[in-house]
């Protein structure tokens, strides 16, 4: 590594932190959840509203842009070599906001090294940081042999028709593709990823007015409740349970309200690929309410079959459980909870391992449904992204982050998916993964409740300090891709 040169990148980075944190902000006000939309298409006005605040933001910086009809945008030069361009992939699109948070979710907040707001860490921050490692390699005139340039989508949390849609209208793809959406240093293979539902045969009774829980199919749900019937038999039950206290279980809690009981279960949210650590409060909610005597036995059934279903998150439940040595262990989530007509119906997002047999994986679901009295109805199917491990490129970038940090890291695949695999000769490396150290595990501790902080989670926060440091390893790593084939 050149370490005259890591020395002006670094300075220039922290001489341009703030003005890089200013231009985040400007996008985490932006509620850019994808929401499909005839009248502001594609993806509604916040995800137009986003991609027009981003390339003016390149267009400021002195970069030429184009916008593919709001699916998804580029900032670079005036001209484009496609067979010599690596391109540097981000999303602007965001999970929505969810239950629990300290603050407005989308007025962002500086707190210590922290800038708290949906999306600042999860891929706002990243993008706008893409475009200042762009600006950092122009402006200190670092010779590059290939041509940089930056691609912004808005449908990636959804289910990534953005790029599915450019695939259609034909348009070039760069030679070589970097996903700045995970974890250091290179991520060569993503599990495939299954979405849908299952939905009970049998409907709810009457007894049960509503039932709800969990906001998006990628992250772990925080809060599910239903509303009952009240009635003195299940009054009685609760009060019993409860000994007077209206706190039936660690995260259950109940009160009623207009003629109706409210029984609500709070968990603790994460990244559904992801889900290690957390508390689904679905299947809180479905296991209390299987045991209650004072509803229904078609009612209890129902809550029994879906409490099986989302307890773990390896598969077993459903007989998927599956882990291979590429990619580890299949994870699978039920992480939304809906009634469709009297219906009780529930979402499952699966990261399945690369190598895991994906007819026999939807079998599976079929049957496991089909013998908890459930019907199984996929959504979204979407293929494993395997890069070659042995391409040079692969070597140069994990070398290079080792050389920095001084660590001895491996280049690895995981569970999270990102554009790589929708794009050809692709890959995600980085801007994620970087080390806390004694500040930042102090700061944490004081400013973030458990299961508050992470990405998809209440109190989204990026590590200003950590983003900063990991640009400046952005840009040696794209110089030490000269002289490596693309």
């Amino acid at each position: 590594m050149d370490n005259e040169l890591y020395k002006r990148v670094s300075d220039w980075f922290d001489d341009h932190r703030e003005a890089m944190v200013r231009d985040i902000e400007r996008l985490v006000r932006i509620p850019s959840v994808s929401e499909p939309s005839e009248e502001q298409p594609p993806f509604g006005q916040a995800c137009r509203d986003c991609m027009d605040e981003m390339l003016a933001m390149g267009r400021e910086h002195g970069f030429s842009t184009e916008n593919y009809d709001y699916y998804a945008g580029s900032i670079g030069g005036e001209t484009k070599d496609w067979d010599n361009m690596i391109g540097l992939w981000n999303h602007l699109d965001v999970v929505p906001a969810g239950n629990g948070w300290s603050q407005d979710p989308f007025e962002p907040v500086r707190k210590k090294q922290f800038l708290i707001g949906r999306g600042a860490d999860d891929n706002k921050g990243p993008a706008v940081g893409m475009l200042y490692v762009m600006k950092c390699i122009r402006e200190l005139g670092i010779p590059m042999e290939h041509e940089l340039r930056l691609f912004v989508g808005c449908d990636e949390e959804r289910g990534m028709e953005d790029l599915a849609w450019y695939a259609r209208q034909g348009y070039p793809y760069p030679k070589l593709s970097m996903i700045a959406d995970s974890g250091f240093p290179v991520c060569y293979g993503e599990k495939g990823i299954v979405e849908g539902w299952m939905y009970a045969e049998k409907p709810f009774s009457e007894e049960v007015l509503e039932c709800e829980g969990g906001s998006a199919s990628n992250m772990i749900p925080d809060l599910a409740w239903v509303k009952l019937r009240c009635s003195g038999a299940l009054e009685r039950e609760l009060a019993e349970k409860t000994a007077g206290e209206q706190a039936c279980a660690e995260g259950i809690s109940w009160e009623i309200k207009e003629n109706s009981l409210c029984i609500r279960a709070k968990g603790t949210s994460r990244h559904s690929a992801f889900p290690e650590g957390s508390r689904n409060a679905v299947h809180e909610l479905a296991a209390f309410l299987a045991g209650l005597e004072s509803l229904t036995a078609q009612d209890r059934e129902i809550f029994r079959a879906l409490a099986q279903l989302s307890e773990g998150y390896d598969g077993a439940p459903v007989g998927i459980c599956y882990s291979d040595e590429v990619s580890g262990s299949t994870t699978c989530a039920a992480t939304v909870l809906r009634t469709r007509d009297r219906h009780a119906g529930l979402q499952f997002n699966i990261r399945y391992a690369i190598t895991a047999d994906k007819n026999a994986l939807l079998e599976s679901l079929k049957k496991s449904a089909e013998r908890c009295g459930l019907v199984w109805e996929p959504v979204r199917v979407s293929e494993p992204n395997y890069f070659p491990k042995e391409h040079p490129a692969v070597k140069i970038l994990t070398d290079l982050f080792n050389e920095v940090t001084g660590e001895a890291r491996e280049s690895f695949t995981m569970g999270g998916g990102t554009y790589a695999r929708k794009l050809p000769n692709a890959f995600a490396y980085g801007v994620g993964g970087m080390k806390d150290d004694a500040a930042d595990r102090e700061a944490s501790k004081e400013l973030f409740a458990p299961g508050h902080g992470g990405a998809h989670g209440p109190d989204e926060a990026l590590n200003v300090r950590k983003l900063t440091d990991a640009l400046k390893i952005y840009v040696m790593a794209l110089h030490a891709l000269n002289g490596c084939s693309l």
